[in-house]
């Protein structure tokens, strides 16, 4: 029952309402990885602590996911994890490398690697259950934003065996074997899902879903090989009930599509103007973004046209969540993204 009860305690919520395109108080603000990076405290908590343990115990991903919300009053908390951690635990053998990301120690290559990736269980996960429990009860009517990486992009960093800026060796699997590039993402769907069901039925209000490196497609190739994986993920939790949040970097040519694949919110990056995306969008969708994040090193006085750029330019739009167009950078200045929630607040303040 905690599940449904945290649920119902965040209903009423601003982020939750603008999700759901209804009246808010105020444009409702959260940031993408606010869970740490920036913040000195979580810095000094991690001290010494590898990121896929940090994120396996439930005392420390409560801590760090309370923190932000603490410090900047932010409409909303995201679940403290990092997109390989389902992967990590129906045991492959992968690893967070400082300065380099996600790397993979035998990559997916072949029709025989598909058998190392099994369907994840709630048990692979109790973590998770336990650490949202936590956080749940702590966060009242805050909502708790629960994420998962995408197909395409799992697949990448799987096929590549890690970060890749051109993703050569995913695409020629996708191109040259598009039966077994099918299978690697259906596989990787089922996955997704049973790690976002597990987020959502211990009590967050809300999903991500997180395409990192899907910008790197055209939109025949997304529709063709991306879309049907992406949209099954969305479509298996929709009777949960919750938004259903799509995200990508580089992706404005993309954004109709990301929109048909299910999800009731689409997360934007600065490089198209919201009143311009919500066009591509089409009606039936709230959109979240966009500051660019390197905004946020300028001045204060910068900071905030800027913010009013992107508050203008979803002034028609029947639900936004204000939110930087990528994740917080980890040289940023804590105080600024405080003084930058309140300022949205106060300049939406109906």
């Amino acid at each position: 029952m905690r599940g449904v009860s945290a649920h119902q305690q965040t209903a009423a919520s601003p982020f939750i309402r603008a999700c759901r395109r209804e009246s808010v108080p105020h444009t409702p603000v959260w940031f993408m990885r606010q869970a740490g990076r920036s913040l000195p405290e979580y810095l000094k908590l991690r001290e010494g602590i590898a990121m896929l343990d940090s994120c396996m115990r439930p005392d420390m991903v409560t801590e760090i996911t309370l923190q932000p919300v603490r410090r900047h009053k932010v409409d909303a908390a995201v679940y403290y994890s990092d997109i390989v951690v389902p992967l990590k635990a129906i045991g492959l053998d992968l690893d967070i490398k400082p300065g380099v990301g996600p790397v993979v120690e035998q990559p997916i290559r072949t029709r025989a690697d598909l058998d190392r990736l099994r369907v994840l269980e709630p048990d692979d996960v109790l973590y998770v259950t336990e650490a949202i429990g936590m956080l749940t009860a702590e966060l009242g009517e805050t909502p708790l934003i629960g994420f998962a990486g995408a197909p395409f992009t799992l697949a990448s960093y799987l096929v590549e065996g890690g970060p890749s800026r051109n993703h050569e060796r995913t695409k020629a699997l996708m191109y040259g074997d598009p039966e077994l590039w099918s299978d690697l993402l259906d596989r990787l769907a089922d996955i997704t899902t049973a790690f976002l069901k597990v987020q959502i039925e211990a009590g967050a209000s809300a999903v991500q879903l997180f395409d990192s490196w899907v910008g790197a497609l055209s939109p025949a190739d997304y529709r063709r090989y991306v879309m049907p994986s992406s949209a099954k993920v969305f479509e298996a939790v929709a009777d949960h009930g919750v938004p259903r949040i799509h995200f990508g970097v580089g992706t404005g040519e993309l954004l109709g599509l990301m929109g048909e694949a299910g999800a009731d919110v689409v997360g934007v990056d600065w490089r198209v103007p919201l009143d311009e995306a919500a066009r591509r969008v089409g009606p039936g969708k709230a959109l979240q973004g966009n500051l660019d994040p390197a905004v946020l090193f300028a001045p204060t006085s910068a900071v905030e046209t800027k913010t009013r750029e992107v508050l203008d330019s979803a002034a028609d739009l029947p639900g936004h969540v204000f939110n930087l167009g990528h994740g917080v950078l980890p040289s940023t200045d804590p105080d600024t993204l405080t003084r930058l929630v309140d300022f949205v607040h106060r300049t939406t303040e109906v």
